[in-house]
């Protein structure tokens, strides 16, 4: 070939598209996995189970893709390759959205990390991309096209965005804000493309919550390994394992459930690759739902030994549980929508004047009514279980001094302890929510620190216990209390019998206890969450205040 004929060669083959293949296959063959993202870096392998949602990514047929997906699946890895791969071969607008500021932040360091460490992509999305240097770590521009990282909790942020490729991870964990939607503004962001792809995954919370709604909304896919004894297809459940909890180390086996031969685990890596996807609910058309769990992932930390030693560990405790069910099994966590049945409670004789011998101090907690105040008395031990030992009332108008004095020579009080001396509240939080009390709520605090604060509670499951507001004075510091979470963990306490109750309460404290339901709503496959009062919160409001102090054990 003569010069002429090489350089015409060479010029025809930069203008030649790259050449069309499945994604996983793409993934396969140009991602490099970096150091930093796993224990056996180097190139990407799919499982069998990934290699079918990978191709779906990429089917011009599908516009709309909602995975419910447990952890140990490399789903993450698989977002990530496919970002690469439309940067890399069909280049137009990103959208990438996580739940939190941070989480973004985060993906956008190891999706770039990845890029660094394949030769393929190397410098397709570097800060130099862009020649008016306006590339960022959260937006980065490349020819062609742009990828942008948002978060959930900052709807503003979606303003003027346009996205051809939308991903939404942890879609459970959106909260509703005040523009609406998050899962909905998404979408607007892409009315402009007719062939948009929308992406929406993440791991369950409840049942019912974001991914779960768009999940059983779609034509519900699930993956059945081959068996290796029938050669036929089915799911692999946590029902069908069989073990002796007390010879785990002798293995663990699944029974296919057609034809009822027990298969061991060494087998799994096995029945996993001849695997297959099978719609469930074919006659949906709006989108395609993936579920897959952490059952048929070969991750050595998704051995069904291991899943099984961790469900062991949980025992009764309902957060663990929880955890276990949205992180392993791939499922919402039931949620009752009942108010606490006084007949499955722990009752025991306590009071203030019996103090349980094993109660380390006490916490009081004060909600604040237009005619009362009340306050609740619990006592906790070293291993963080409670004993409410009384609910009393001070009956006054709060915007009046008596209530007030009445109050501090109640938690001034000190009551005998069994093993000898007497013991005194050690933290008090006192309602403040109301503006209108506020300063009278406030000035009872001040000079009070550190024993006893003013508090309010915050809205939405995925506040922190407690957070410091602003400083009134130097000292009377706001607690700021994510409620939805406390209330939870009392009602679940509360049910398990890690806090139990004094046999001697009165009877409007039962009433109250149970008139409160927790429920979680949602609204567009958006949640939001709320207490539902048949009755008064009053008790579980002041209940949920005193966990705050438990981690001072």
């Amino acid at each position: 070939m003569g010069t002429i004929e090489k350089l015409r060669h060479d010029a025809l083959q930069v203008l030649r598209p790259p050449p069309s293949m499945p994604l996983a296959e793409w993934c396969e063959a140009n991602i490099q996995i970096p150091q930093t993202a796993s224990a056996t870096p180097g190139r990407m392998r799919l499982w069998k189970f990934q290699e079918g949602i990978a191709n779906a990514m990429t089917d011009p047929a599908v516009n709309e893709i909602v995975i419910q997906k447990s952890a140990r699946v490399g789903f993450s890895q698989l977002l990530m390759g496919y970002i690469a791969h439309t940067v890399a071969t069909n280049p137009c607008p990103i959208l990438v959205t996580q739940p939190t500021q941070d989480d973004s932040r985060a993906f956008s360091v190891d999706t770039e990390a990845l890029f660094e460490a394949s030769p393929a992509l190397r410098g397709l999305i570097s800060d130099g991309a862009d020649e008016s240097g306006r590339s960022t770590m959260m937006r980065r521009l490349f020819g062609g096209g742009s990828l942008e990282f948002l978060s959930a909790s900052s709807p503003r942020s979606f303003r003027r965005k346009l996205g051809k490729v939308v991903i939404a991870d942890e879609i459970a964990a959106y909260e509703m804000t005040q523009e609406g939607s998050v899962l909905d503004l998404l979408r607007m962001r892409s009315q402009t493309y007719r062939d948009r792809t929308l992406v929406f995954g993440g791991t369950p919370i409840f049942k019912g919550d974001a991914v779960c709604a768009l999940y059983e909304d779609s034509d519900q896919r699930v993956f059945e390994p081959k068996c290796v004894e029938c050669d036929d297809y089915a799911q692999i459940e946590w029902k069908d394992l069989h073990f002796k909890k007390d010879e785990l180390e002798k293995g663990v086996e699944w029974c296919c459930p057609n034809c009822g031969c027990l298969v061991p685990e060494s087998r799994k890596a096995e029945m996993v690759s001849n695997g297959r996807w099978r719609a469930t609910n074919p006659e949906n058309k709006k989108r395609v739902g993936f579920k897959i769990n952490s059952l048929v992932s070969p991750h050595y930390n998704a051995r069904w030994s291991q899943i099984v030693a961790e469900f062991l560990a949980c025992g009764k405790d309902p957060a663990a549980l929880q955890a276990w069910t949205n992180l392993l099994l791939g499922d919402g966590f039931e949620q009752t929508g009942e108010g606490v049945d006084e007949s499955a409670l722990t009752l025991v004789s306590a009071s203030l004047d019996q103090i349980p011998d094993s109660g380390l101090f006490l916490t009081g907690g004060c909600d604040v009514q237009s005619d009362r105040v009340e306050l609740s008395t619990v006592a906790w031990d070293a291993e963080g279980r409670g004993t409410v030992l009384a609910h009393e009332l001070v009956y006054g108008d709060p915007l009046e001094n008596d209530v007030w004095v009445a109050l501090a020579d109640m938690i001034a009080r000190r009551f005998p302890h069994p093993r000898g001396g007497t013991i005194s509240y050690d933290k008090v939080l006192v309602d403040a929510g109301d503006g209108v009390r506020a300063a009278a709520i406030q000035g009872f605090c001040r000079g009070r620190a550190p024993q006893t604060f003013p508090s309010k509670g915050v809205g939405g499951w995925k506040q922190p216990a407690v957070t410091l507001g602003k400083a009134a004075d130097k000292t009377v510091r706001l607690q700021l209390l994510g409620v939805d979470g406390l209330k939870d963990r009392v009602h679940r306490m509360a049910t398990a019998g890690t806090l139990r109750f004094s046999d001697s309460l009165p009877p409007t404290y039962w009433e109250q206890l149970a008139g409160e339901e927790i429920r979680v709503r949602y609204s567009r496959a958006s949640q939001s969450a709320n207490g539902i009062r048949s009755l008064a919160g009053e008790v579980k409001d002041s209940t949920a205040r005193l966990w705050h102090w438990l981690p001072s054990i």
